[in-house]
């Protein structure tokens, strides 16, 4: 490769579809290649969907390459070493598994993991870090992308901190572990304060957030002379085909396994759902994404667990109502975005709402107790009457996140 170039530091591929800060970084990337940068992407871990990925069917392979300790290139496959291949088939296997023995499995492994509900991020370790700054060297990149806080321990060495960094920071960290926290949940690292998040953030010369309240608070978070400013997810409306219709009293939600989904969704299977059923005694309930095998032991009454879906437009697209019962977090729920492009209401709570563009059609209906949020999704769940002009709404609301609108500050400043 030749030209201007960027290197990503990170500890998974960027995958969209199964998650939503791999599809903002997905999205980054490519917004580098289409303004002539080649991108070397260099991973910590070996955190691939499978223990093969092909590479053409993200990037173009002419401009792109993925380097790390655990990985293996094989024509145009990523592949992942024999341990490491091993790991992510138990990952898939534990998945599976009933929730008893997926506790048990994890006792037998690791014991210290019995007292954790979610891993926030891990900080990679100091032989990756020298490891990225030999890359580093070698490469000698016009800029480099660091992903989240945790990657920031590769700036130790002096020999990274030659280039220009970037943080994507994703996420307002000691806020979302708080608000976790407070729900009673055991997190990794068990400690995570403002203070200390500071100290990580002010290694970079320019730090990315995701939404614009988060810009602020990271804004005093940082030095003077860094830059601070804002990028968030991009999207392109994906509108219903005309042989295909909405059905009355039809919902869904699309997740990953992350903390925050998982407590959300047993909070509305518990709380919720069984009041929209009264309301409602014919609505049924899609979950797509892996958040449904955190799920099995919190199923009811015409909800399906789908897993994973290839194609989520012929989901999202029949649907009358979307939910995103959000309780804590922070960050841009990018899931919402995806409802609304495909033209869907969506019904969350002001946490799931925190620093979208407001407008006069709002896609967006707010309720943050039970009792409010079965009324809003069963009001619009079973009105058929008014979907199209809530749809068009929708629509409209994509130009507010186009990637010219969303990337244009980031275009400017770097």
């Amino acid at each position: 490769m030749a030209g201007k170039r960027i290197v990503f530091v990170s500890d998974e591929l960027p995958v969209p579809g199964v998650a939503g800060h791999l599809a903002l970084n997905h999205a980054l990337l490519n917004f580098f290649l289409a303004r002539g940068y080649d991108l070397v992407l260099l991973l910590s871990g070996a955190g691939l969907p499978a223990c093969a990925v092909k590479m053409s069917a993200l990037f173009d392979p002419a401009h792109v390459e993925v380097r790390g300790p655990r990985l293996r290139t094989l024509g145009d496959y990523l592949v992942a070493t024999p341990v490491s291949a091993a790991g992510i088939m138990a990952r898939h296997a534990l998945a599976w598994m009933p929730s008893d023995m997926r506790s048990l499995v994890r006792r037998l492994r690791q014991p210290s993991h019995e007292s954790i509900d979610a891993v926030l991020g891990r900080f990679v370790d100091p032989a990756f870090g020298e490891w990225a700054a030999d890359q580093l060297v070698q490469l000698q990149p016009d800029l480099v992308l660091y992903d989240t806080i945790f990657r920031a321990p590769v700036l130790a060495d002096e020999r990274a901190r030659g280039f220009r960094s970037v943080l994507i920071a994703h996420d307002v960290f000691h806020r979302r572990h708080a608000a976790l926290s407070a729900r009673g949940l055991r997190l990794s690292p068990a400690r995570l304060t403002r203070d200390e998040e500071a100290q990580w953030l002010r290694n970079f010369d320019v730090v990315i957030a995701v939404q614009p309240e988060e810009q602020v608070i990271l804004q005093g978070m940082v030095c003077s002379d860094q830059c601070v400013i804002t990028a968030p997810m991009p999207i392109t409306a994906v509108p219903r085909p005309r042989d295909i219709e909405r059905e009355s009293q039809r919902f869904v939600f699309v997740g990953s396994d992350s903390i925050h989904n998982v407590d959300g969704m047993r909070w509305f299977l518990r709380e919720v759902w069984p009041r929209i059923t009264d309301r409602l005694p014919d609505a049924r309930l899609d979950v797509c994404g892996s958040v449904g095998h955190a799920l099995r032991d919190y199923t009811a009454k015409d909800v399906t667990l789908h897993g994973p879906v290839a194609d989520l437009s012929s989901v999202l697209h029949r649907a009358a109502c979307a939910i995103a019962p959000v309780l804590a977090g922070s960050g841009l729920k990018i899931k919402l975005l995806d409802y609304v492009a495909h033209g869907l209401s969506v019904v969350t709570t002001t946490i799931g709402v925190a620093g979208f563009e407001r407008a006069t059609d709002w896609p967006f209906n707010v309720a943050d107790d039970a009792d409010a949020f079965s009324r809003e999704a069963s009001r619009l769940g079973g009105d058929m009457e008014g979907i199209f002009t809530r749809e068009q709404a929708a629509i409209d609301y994509c130009s507010y996140y186009s990637p010219e609108r969303t990337f244009g500050e980031l275009s400017h400043v770097l």
